[in-house]
C-alpha cells in the first residue's frame, strides 16, 4: 500500500477484533513513533492491551468496541498542530501495517498509570489503534473552494494538496481549515471549533503529501 492509498482507505474504525499488536508490526509501528517524538519534541506513546479507558460509558456512548490499544498524544502546551501532524503521519503509517484507528476526543476514561505526562506536558487526545472488524466508511467532504483559495489558477499540485486534505479526519468532520495559495507559498489557517488546530495539523500532513513538499513552501 503507499501512501497515497492509505489516505483513501484509512477511516475512523471503533470495532476492534482482540489480535494483538506484536512482532514486526509492533517493531515497526514503535520506530515510527520514536522517529516522531524526535523530530517533533513530542511525547507520543503507545499503550498496549489497556482496556480500562475504553470499557466505561463514554466509550459505549461512542460506539467503540474491543479497544485495547492506543496512542496517547502527549506533548509540551500550545503544540495543537504538531500532534494532529505528527500523529497522522503515525495513522497513515499504521494503515499501511495493516491496521486501523479512529481519533478521540472525549469518549474515553482518562487512565492516570497507562502513560507517561511531564512537566510542562499534557495529554492532548488519543488514538485507538488495532485490527479492525471492519475497515470503516468514508466521510462527506466539502468542496474544494470551500476550504481553499489561490491568486490566479491553481497548478495540479495546488489541488491534489487540497484534494489530500480533504480525505484529513477532523472534529466531527467539520474540515474547519483553510489553505491559501499564492505562487508557490501555501499560507494555512484553522477555523473555529474544538480541536481546529489539531484537524489543520492533520490536514497539514495530508496536504503535504497530496501537494508533494518539493513543490510549495509554507508561509
Amino acid at each position: 500500500m503507499t501512501i497515497q492509498e492509505a489516505m483513501e482507505a484509512r477511516h475512523a474504525v471503533r470495532d476492534y477484533t482482540d489480535e494483538k499488536i506484536e512482532g514486526e508490526v509492533l517493531e515497526k509501528l514503535t520506530a515510527v513513533i520514536d522517529e516522531c517524538n524526535q523530530e517533533s519534541g513530542l511525547h507520543i506513546q503507545l499503550v498496549k492491551d489497556e482496556p480500562k479507558a475504553f470499557g466505561g460509558g463514554k466509550a459505549h456512548y461512542g460506539k467503540f468496541s474491543g479497544v485495547r490499544n492506543y496512542l496517547a498524544l502527549v506533548g509540551p502546551k500550545g503544540k495543537d498542530v504538531e500532534i494532529g501532524y505528527y500523529g497522522e503521519k503515525i495513522v497513515l503509517a499504521a494503515q499501511m501495517m495493516g491496521l486501523n484507528t479512529c481519533w478521540v476526543a472525549l469518549t474515553f476514561d482518562k487512565i492516570k498509570d497507562a502513560y507517561k505526562v511531564g512537566a510542562g506536558e499534557k495529554l492532548y487526545i488519543v488514538i485507538s489503534i488495532g485490527y479492525g472488524k471492519t475497515q470503516g466508511v468514508a466521510h462527506k467532504s466539502k468542496a474544494e473552494e470551500a476550504v481553499s483559495s489561490y491568486a490566479g489558477t491553481a497548478p495540479e499540485w495546488f489541488r491534489n494538496g487540497v484534494q489530500a486534505a480533504l480525505l484529513a479526519p477532523t472534529a466531527m468532520n467539520q474540515q474547519k481549515f483553510k489553505f491559501s495559495g499564492n505562487g508557490n507559498k501555501v499560507s494555512s489557517k484553522a477555523g473555529l471549533g474544538f480541536y481546529s488546530k489539531i484537524d489543520l495539523g492533520i490536514a497539514k500532513y495530508h496536504f503535504e503529501l497530496g501537494a508533494g513538499k518539493e513543490n510549495f513552501e509554507w508561509e
